[in-house]
């Protein structure tokens, strides 16, 4: 169950990690969608046979399809803010793509709040740092700060 919170309590939650999110599968098929959608359609990420002879060993996911998945990911376990009217993307500061991710493998997001300002009365900026692992892979996949402007009532 995802735990509901005060806007104003924030401020005492910098510092603490959430559970990590459940694992996801990057399939080629999201890969080549993420292609399509981007005009992105380097070989490696498309092109099984030729990846194959890449170091990676074979396709892998687009850094920013990671960084993409960082929404979706981190919401499953991210607090609730009590009378949020609606929270927007702020960006992301500080992003680094550590190791590929290779089509097949599953991934995760850990976060931990960094920061937390009422930047206007009622609208609340966010900075978390977030960790994008591989499963059993010990080196992330990506890591970033990741800014959330949530609105709230």
């Amino acid at each position: 169950m995802t735990e509901t919170i005060k806007a104003h309590e924030l401020p005492s939650l910098v510092g603490q990690e959430l559970e990590p999110s459940s694992w996801l599968e990057i399939t080629q098929e999201r890969v080549n969608q993420f292609a399509d959608a981007t005009n992105d359609h380097q070989f490696i990420h498309i092109d099984e046979e030729q990846a194959a002879q890449t170091p990676f060993g074979g396709t892998i996911a687009h850094g920013f399809l990671t960084l993409s998945l960082v929404v979706f990911l981190t919401a499953e376990k991210a607090r609730k803010i009590e009378g949020t009217v609606m929270a927007i993307n702020y960006g992301s500061d500080k992003v680094r793509f550590l190791q590929p991710v290779r089509v097949g493998s599953r991934i995760r997001a850990r976060q931990v709040l960094m920061e937390a300002r009422e930047k206007n009365p009622g609208q609340w900026l966010t900075k978390t740092a977030v960790t994008i692992e591989i499963e059993n892979q010990e080196k992330p996949a990506m890591v970033a700060e990741s800014l959330l402007m949530t609105i709230v009532k």
